[in-house]
């Protein structure tokens, strides 16, 4: 009987042998640290910032994909967690200090601005709000 391999073991092989990274599901190369976060958020038209195994950033991921979206993913760990979110703050303009406006995750970036979070994402898409937005974004060519 043969044995299954888990995703992370799969990934970690190819990106150390120099393989083709998985896609856009990944940390992006060349993006280490979060001072490389601001250049992340304004070079491309949407980008999310995820945490791994988080089923609500699971759903962004799969809305913006069955829209023909093909979003730039920043998989956040424990490690730069902090740093993210400090530089995410700075980026919006907002203290990220306190825990009220603590920035959560996920993150969804729309042409540059955050655009906001699942509940956001998810009541643009059922208002009709969301494929305009992604077109203005340039995010979608249709």
């Amino acid at each position: 009987m043969q044995q299954a391999l888990p995703y992370q073991d799969w990934f970690a092989e190819t990106t150390a042998s120099g393989g083709r990274r998985g896609g856009s599901s990944t940390t992006p190369a060349g993006v280490n640290d979060a001072a490389s976060v601001s250049r992340l958020v304004s070079e491309n038209a949407v980008v999310v910032f995820a945490r791994k195994d988080c089923c609500m950033c699971h759903v962004v991921k799969l809305l913006l994909h069955g829209h023909g979206v093909n979003p730039t993913v920043f998989d956040v760990d424990e490690a730069n967690e902090d740093d993210v979110v400090n530089e995410l703050s700075r980026i919006i303009g907002v203290d990220g200090s306190g825990n009220a406006t603590r920035l959560q995750f996920p993150a969804v970036f729309v042409g540059g601005e955050l655009f906001g979070g699942l509940e956001n994402v998810m009541g643009a898409h059922i208002s009709g709000e969301l494929v305009p937005r992604l077109r203005e974004a340039r995010a979608l060519w249709l």
